[in-house]
């Protein structure tokens, strides 16, 4: 069953519910009502009669629209012909004896049954007892008020035809029933045209969504087509909103990997091509002079290094914002220490740490990567001036400056591209990529990546995290321990 359907179906029963609870309620207010209007006659008419007044017996004025039966006419009883006056006559009184004898007062000629409850009022010692039942005497109902006289001297019945009555409880009864079904289909035709409105946006958005799934994906031309057009603030319009966003980060994600694919296989050429000649090269190893052979094994050895690093940046960028790491507090001070003795470690360079309290809201392993590179790229660049580099934290903020040549302004702006390499770079280690991961942990932290040029020469390469990710430091000692070990 769709949606629409369901939402038509739902109003239909609510609507049923609500007439049905309000027609069933005033039904029985009605006919409450209405009972308590006849027994109030009949007791009025049985206290006149106790007082000897029979003249409350008497015939009824005709009601209007005298007729027969239709059209909301007089009682059917009294009589058969139009010009019988007892065919007015509502009430009927009589004395009942206590060995159930009848003596008629007046009103309506109609025979009615004694029932065991007359008979027992009427030989009640007490006076005042009252019985209230509904009888059928001929064509008519009556509803019957028995009255003891006390002593064991009977009783006075008085009756009153409540057909009439009945009819017309009946009357409203069917009046109910037929507009609680109008108001049904009526409710099941306003559903429907409500639902369609309101589903409406929900069944492109479900078009749209069937359309990305059949097609595997998004990407060029298809980006624009499958925007649901924003409509209204209410859920399903952020849902459209969402949407849009979704099919435009999937095709941002789409173009990404291709790019990379692209980009990774332009990149694996070169030292692929390069072991490929050494591995024809090495069918003659024999016969090469012993110099030949070292530079012939160093090259190798240089390559098959080269390859092994680009592959490890390569899964790095490609997992870059989808690790499962966990969000936590990272004291960045330690980890810039730590970061700081690795590529000491590893390069042999002197690198001075200057580092405040900051604590960021962030992921400890890219934050982590992030440091490596800067310090990796520093130290490659920065070979031969002898002077320290320089690790620098500041409100959430990380730069390393290096004293080697420096960064050209024409590449300051394309340094963490993807495999870019500035022109004096080329001949050194590295895959181009390490600059364009210290990018993307930026990003991830909401915040930028940024290369300037320091008086003195050298460069700063540095990136920092959005201001809403600092946090304060309450206890710093407990921030510093939940620092990942030191590798090693």
């Amino acid at each position: 069953m769709s949606l629409r359907a369901r939402f038509a179906l739902a109003f239909a029963l609510v609507s049923a519910v609500v007439a049905g609870l309000v027609g069933v309620l005033s039904y029985h207010a009605v006919a409450d009502r209405t009972t308590q209007a006849n027994d109030t006659t009949l007791t009025a008419a049985t206290t006149a009669l106790a007082a000897g007044q029979t003249g409350v017996l008497g015939s009824a004025d005709p009601p209007a629209g005298d007729g027969d039966d239709g059209g909301g006419g007089p009682p059917r009883g009294g009589g058969g012909r139009p010009d019988d006056p007892a065919r007015f006559q509502m009430l009927v009184g009589r004395r009942i004896a206590p060995d159930g004898t009848v003596t008629v007062l007046g009103g309506r000629p109609v025979v009615l049954p004694v029932t065991d409850a007359a008979r027992a009022l009427a030989g009640a010692p007490v006076a005042g007892r009252t019985d209230t039942t509904e009888v059928t005497g001929g064509r008519d109902d009556y509803r019957v008020l028995t009255t003891s006289l006390g002593g064991g001297t009977g009783a006075l019945q008085v009756a009153m035809d409540v057909d009439l009555s009945n009819r017309l409880v009946q009357g409203m009864a069917n009046e109910i029933t037929v507009v609680s079904l109008i108001v049904l289909v009526v409710a099941a035709a306003a559903g429907w045209l409500l639902a369609g409105r309101i589903t409406r946006r929900l069944v492109r958005l479900t078009g749209l969504a069937e359309q990305v799934s059949a097609r595997g994906g998004v990407g060029g031309p298809d980006v624009e087509a499958l925007e649901a057009p924003v409509e209204g603030h209410d859920e399903v319009g952020r849902l459209s909103a969402s949407f849009t966003t979704m099919v435009e980060r999937l095709a941002s994600s789409r173009e990404a990997q291709d790019r990379l694919v692209q980009d990774a296989a332009h990149e694996l050429r070169t030292p692929l091509t390069s072991l490929r000649t050494n591995a024809s090269v090495l069918r003659r190893f024999a016969e090469l002079p012993p110099e030949a052979r070292e530079r012939l094994v160093t090259d190798v050895q240089g390559e098959t290094r080269e390859l092994s690093h680009l592959v490890d940046e390569l899964v790095d960028l490609a997992l870059s914002g989808h690790s499962a790491e966990p969000e936590e507090p990272v004291a960045l001070a330690p980890l810039a220490r730590r970061m700081a003795d690795r590529a000491a470690r590893r390069s042999g360079r002197e690198i001075v740490v200057d580092a405040d309290d900051s604590v960021v809201r962030g992921y400890r392993a890219a934050l982590e990567r992030g440091v490596g590179n800067l310090l990796e790229n520093a130290t490659k660049f920065d070979h031969g001036s002898g002077a320290p580099i320089e690790l620098r934290v500041r409100r959430g903020t990380m730069t390393v400056r290096d004293h080697g040549p420096g960064i050209p302004p024409a590449d300051a702006d394309r340094v963490f591209d993807r495999f870019y390499r500035a022109d004096d770079a080329r001949g050194l280690p590295g895959s181009g990529l390490g600059l364009a991961i210290v990018r993307d942990v930026a990003e991830r932290h909401g915040g930028a990546a940024f290369v300037t040029t320091p008086s003195g020469g050298g460069a700063c390469v540095g990136f920092g995290v959005a201001p809403d990710r600092l946090v304060v430091a309450s206890a710093p000692d407990e921030v510093e321990a939940q620092a990942a070990p030191e590798p090693s």
